[in-house]
């Protein structure tokens, strides 16, 4: 009996592993590599080995030797940002979660010795966990679906990184083109606050008129300031998020940002979109399916939550006669007396309930982003558009104008001046209108595939997982 009863553990067990998960080679980066290229075309890559490392630091060497654009900026985080790395990690050890959770229990073997009086008794015992390998396709099969939910979380991670990425990048040219525009614009303020100082000594300019011209020279001493500090640290930023340091320090970048396309995106189904392609949505719709998977089989086994079966083989040596054997086998099973699995039924129920109404509010709110986003885009587009082809050649006209006056001696240096600082401020909410283009644009991109800022732990329906209840075969 307990020959058989272990060939049957064993065999159970044989047909449970034939089912089972394996390790991939690449550590679930197939489905990442996959979703990311569709969506920025971008290379991702999870550093494992030595090759690897080498490979990635010649990969990045070649691309910080030019001048670097958004995407040669993108590219290189997504190589060398070791917080993707970490998160390409996370994905690795999810996956070791799936192989374990695809194991059959192992049976336990046990022997035991009892002797006195010259008699002594022996006893071996093979135990299984039943119930475990009764539900194991079921486990394998919700524990699947929360390894996809790891790979789409891993591919969230890069796209938020590219994400982060432009808007930095956006932020340093524009900080770098504005630094160059002021630092020309305080060089003419220092010179007309130096004629004005000459001219108020020989009488020729009241104080008011001193006054002025000196404290837009001081104005804009402070402007130059402020913006050096922003473009310094818009910078770092991006050097962080490239993972840059040291010798990758010296990057270089371009002198202003790339001039407005010659027409904006036009994206009718926006909303259908976002919904269709929102990577945190489909994270959401994953984990619910798995929530709903779990409850079944919390139903299924609400009742028997302990199933044990053992073979037992005892041999008795009494030295009064021969010694004997015996075999049998013993069953262990929980009777639901005080607890009839109600709680842990509850408990899987309203963890599916949460989930459904945060992935539907989720829903919602990802439509009205998009709306949002595009609105934003469109109108950071004909904002900054309308600086281009007419405010910023209507102050040039102004300014050749001006000019020609001053050479006929119609007006005098100070109207010129006056005229300049005008065109100083359009170029200013010039720049500033394009910076804010590009950031609508990343922010679009962000709307309809996914990768903003991370979402507030209630607000993730991924994290009723960690708090649903065991999915049966435990003790």
């Amino acid at each position: 009996m307990t020959r058989h009863l272990a060939r049957g553990l064993l065999v159970l067990a044989a047909f449970s592993v034939s089912g089972c998960a394996a390790f991939s080679p690449d550590g679930g980066m197939t489905t990442v590599s996959d979703l990311t290229s569709q969506t920025i075309n971008k290379d991702v890559a999870f550093v494992r080995t030595a090759e690897g490392a080498s490979a990635v630091d010649a990969r990045v060497r070649q691309l910080l030797s030019r001048t670097l654009s958004a995407d040669a900026a993108v590219q290189i985080a997504l190589l060398n940002n070791k917080g993707l790395q970490a998160a390409y990690n996370e994905l690795a050890l999810a996956e070791t979660d799936l192989v374990e959770q695809s194991l059959p229990p192992n049976p336990v073997f046990s022997i035991s010795r009892i002797s006195g009086n010259g008699a002594s008794e022996i006893e071996r015992q093979v135990v299984g966990d039943i119930l475990a390998l009764a539900t194991l396709p079921f486990r394998s099969d919700i524990a699947r679906d929360r390894f996809r939910g790891a790979q789409l979380r891993a591919a969230l991670a890069t796209l938020r990184l590219a994400a982060d990425v432009r808007r930095a990048y956006v932020r340093t040219v524009a900080g770098n083109e504005m630094v160059v525009l002021l630092t020309d614009a305080k060089a003419t303020a220092e010179s007309t606050a130096q004629l004005a100082v000459k001219l108020g000594e020989t009488g020729s300019l009241n104080k008011l008129d001193q006054a002025r011209e000196q404290v837009f020279y001081a104005e804009t001493t402070a402007d130059l300031a402020t913006a050096r500090q922003t473009a310094t640290s818009a910078r770092e930023r991006l050097a962080r998020l490239m993972g840059l340091w040291d010798d990758g320090l010296d990057f270089r970048l371009p002198n202003q940002l790339p001039p407005l396309p010659r027409r904006p995106q036009a994206l009718p189904s926006i909303e259908a979109d976002a919904v269709a392609h929102r990577i945190d949505l489909q994270i959401a719709r994953l984990e619910l399916t798995a929530l709903a998977k779990s409850l079944n089989l919390t139903e299924a086994t609400r009742f028997v939550t302990l199933l044990d079966l053992a073979g037992i083989s005892r041999r008795t040596q009494d030295p009064e006669g021969p010694p004997f054997r015996e075999r049998g086998f013993d069953v262990q099973f929980q009777i639901p007396i005080f607890d009839g699995g109600e709680v842990r039924v509850r408990q899987a129920a309203e963890s599916y309930n949460f989930a459904f109404n945060r992935l539907t509010e989720r829903a919602i709110n990802v439509r009205s982003e998009a709306r949002d986003a595009y609105r934003v885009y469109r109108s950071s587009y004909d904002i900054a558009s309308h600086y281009q082809r007419e405010i910023i050649p209507l102050r040039k006209i102004i300014t050749e104008e001006m000019q020609l006056r001053f050479s006929s001696m119609q007006v005098d240096i100070f109207a010129l001046l006056t005229e300049a600082r005008q065109r100083l401020a359009a170029l200013r909410g010039a720049i500033d209108a394009r910076q804010r283009f590009f950031l609508a644009q990343a922010d679009l991109q962000t709307a309809v595939n996914g990768g903003g800022a991370p979402a507030a732990v209630s607000d993730n329906p991924t994290t009723i997982a960690a708090a649903a209840p065991a999915d049966g075969g435990g003790h």
